[in-house]
């Protein structure tokens, strides 16, 4: 059985098209820190945990090689947002030759979302796409940001981007298999843990 699954491409073509976000409050204490050592465990862990409401799939079958070499590449870096010292979300950048960085993933763990770490969240990942290769010798200066949504993401993904600053540039429609959502792992998940998904 398949699914028509529309994705949206979004872009910035210049550091001013960012909008700020208005941050979380300060006694939620969140803080936002780069994951300067690769580490294929706690990428996983935040790819699944955020994901796994939202099918991602597409990494549930690398291998641990895979993983080590996605991370170790030049402009390959992710920050994570810590709401008290726990893991709350993340933001992934990829730098390419050309001067685009793409954010390749970026969300919240369930029980974060709602709480204005995402827009917050968004937003830092943002500044640090643009100034990507002030720590990076050798990349090209980051000319353009870009990400992709689809219709599988979370409700308000979409929203989420162009309030931040996104353009849509473009939009396709695919014909994909009907999967269910993994969630983190077999049992796990919002769907069991009784809370609402995209909250």
């Amino acid at each position: 059985m398949s699914l028509s699954v529309t994705t949206w491409y979004l872009e910035q073509t210049s550091r001013t098209d960012l909008s700020p976000a208005t941050g979380p409050a300060a006694e939620q204490d969140v803080r936002i820190i780069r994951s300067e050592v690769p580490s294929p465990e706690f990428s996983r862990f935040l790819y699944t945990a955020v994901g796994g409401d939202v099918t991602w799939t597409d990494r549930l079958t690398w291998s641990y090689a895979q993983w080590v070499a996605h991370l170790g590449r030049p402009g390959v870096e992710t920050w994570v947002a810590y709401e008290r010292g726990t893991p709350a979300g993340f933001i992934e950048l990829a730098a390419d030759a050309d001067g685009s960085v793409e954010i390749t993933y970026f969300g919240l763990l369930p029980d974060f979302r709602g709480r204005r770490i995402g827009g917050h969240l968004l937003a830092y990942g943002i500044e640090r796409a643009w100034d990507l290769a002030e720590r990076w010798p050798g990349l090209a200066r980051t000319e353009r940001v870009w990400v992709h949504t689809c219709s599988q993401d979370g409700p308000h993904a979409m929203a989420n981007y162009q309030r931040r600053g996104f353009r849509l540039y473009d939009t396709t429609v695919t014909e994909e298999p009907d999967v269910p959502a993994p969630g983190p792992w077999p049992g796990a998940g919002p769907t069991t843990a009784g809370t609402p998904a995209g909250e």
